[in-house]
């Protein structure tokens, strides 16, 4: 999933969601990921949104 705000230049992040875990990565490079578990990914949005 690309962010509503993330512009043509590609400098964004992506994430999706894949078989229980939730997949990150910099849109620049289609390489590796950071996968978090569900709980884990929820309590790191919820520390960012303060």
């Amino acid at each position: 999933m690309k962010s509503s705000r993330s512009h043509a230049n590609g400098n964004c992040v992506e994430v999706a969601a894949d078989a229980g875990t939730i997949a990150v990565r910099d849109s620049k490079d289609p390489g590796p990921r950071l996968r978090f578990a569900g709980a884990a990914w929820r309590a790191f949005v919820q520390r960012v949104k303060g």
